[in-house]
């Protein structure tokens, strides 16, 4: 191969990422990836289930999905057809490594990992503010909140080039890419918010739309108490007027019909949605939306690269890490209590939930309607 040709591919394969926020995070990187190679052909392998979420994508000329359970062998194989010069792999899972290898995809670049680096050609070490998410013990965390006031807060700063999105723009950086961020981006037609409005019967809706997504598919301690969200949703809508739109996935059903059910008797409409939608209805839904209350999820990441205002209360997680990237012209809303073992990154909280329970509904509401009104 030509040095031309390694330095300007002609065939480049993203290997994506797993998760639906994940995969949103790496889209700064894919338009960055397309700004430096502007004539390339590029292609996405990934999960079937997140293969809609890249239809129309700017960055993204070809999109390649593997099923569930599908061989790694044959992944490899589907890849050798598409005779690519250049994978660039976002996971740092070994079978991701080995598909592109096996695929001879001649130049392989990826992140420095024990049991893979044999099968990339460029390995890269993680860049200076990587800060890793790890859980916190129960014994650790009662140290913390036992601590006397004086003492402060001991969580350590975490610079803004600690997000996840600098992760993998620092991996496109390897290859000459500008590693300077953007706000992540989705696109969603006209077309297909109309087919949304028509299928779900909002097409005649004239207040505004606001959607609830209270599940978070990652474990109970990344989702704000359902009660909170009941008493933030009916004073929401009484100072909008606006119409709530209800997300969720088929896990969620038991908390979204615990939520209609509470608010069966108020004056205000709700769309229960979950579960019975797409991922690319999802997508056009969350378009539709003027405002999203959502906890720090796969939609959070969708609906903020839309350019759809999020409302997020913040608790186990670290928003300094993957919350939603705000812009100038956009302004995402995160909410934080001042309990001193925030970020955990557990499932469960394994003491009294101080983090979300600290986040009051007036707080919630005010962040709502003044993003609303803004």
């Amino acid at each position: 191969m030509s040095a031309t040709a390694i330095l300007e591919p002609r065939r480049i394969l993203i290997r994506g990422t797993n998760w639906l926020g994940d995969a949103v995070m790496t889209t700064p990187m894919l338009l960055r990836l397309r700004e430096k190679f502007p004539r390339a052909h590029i292609a996405l392998l990934t999960p079937e289930k997140l293969s809609e979420l890249w239809l129309n994508h700017p960055a993204v000329n070809e999109i390649i999905s593997f099923a569930p359970g599908e061989h790694f062998l044959l992944v490899a194989k589907k890849l050798r057809a598409g005779k690519f010069d250049l994978a660039l792999v976002l996971p740092n899972s070994p079978r991701s490594a080995i598909e592109v290898y096996l695929a001879g995809i001649p130049r392989r670049v990826g992140r420095a990992q024990p049991w893979r680096n044999f099968f990339l050609t460029q390995a890269v070490a993680l860049h200076a503010n990587t800060v890793k998410m790890r859980k916190r013990s129960e014994f650790e965390i009662r140290q913390l909140i036992s601590q006397k006031p004086e003492v402060g807060n001991q969580n350590p700063e975490i610079p803004k080039s600690a997000h996840q999105i600098f992760e993998y723009l620092d991996l496109a950086a390897a290859l000459g890419a500008n590693p300077e961020p953007l706000a992540p981006q989705l696109v969603v037609t006209p077309e297909e918010m109309e087919a949304a409005k028509i299928k779900f019967g909002l097409e005649k809706i004239t207040q505004p739309i606001f959607g609830l997504n209270p599940g978070a598919e990652y474990g109970p301690a990344k989702r704000w108490p359902v009660e909170k969200f009941v008493a933030a949703a009916k004073e929401i809508q009484q100072r909008t007027s606006c119409v709530w739109i209800l997300f969720g996935g088929k896990a969620d059903a038991p908390l979204t019909a615990q939520i209609v059910s509470a608010i069966h008797n108020s004056r205000f409409t709700i769309y229960a949605l979950s579960g019975k939608t797409s991922l690319r209805e999802l997508v056009a839904l969350l378009k539709l939306c003027r405002m999203l209350l959502t906890n720090d999820t796969g939609p959070m990441h969708v609906a903020a690269a839309l350019g759809t205002p999020v409302v997020v209360p913040f608790g186990s997680t670290s928003p300094e890490l993957t919350g939603p990237i705000s812009s100038n012209k956009l302004r995402h809303q995160v909410l934080k209590s001042d309990a001193p073992c925030s970020p955990c990154f557990l499932r469960e909280c394994p003491i009294d939930f101080r983090c979300m329970n600290g986040i009051s509904v007036g707080r919630v509401v005010e962040a709502v309607v003044g993003s609303f009104h803004h």
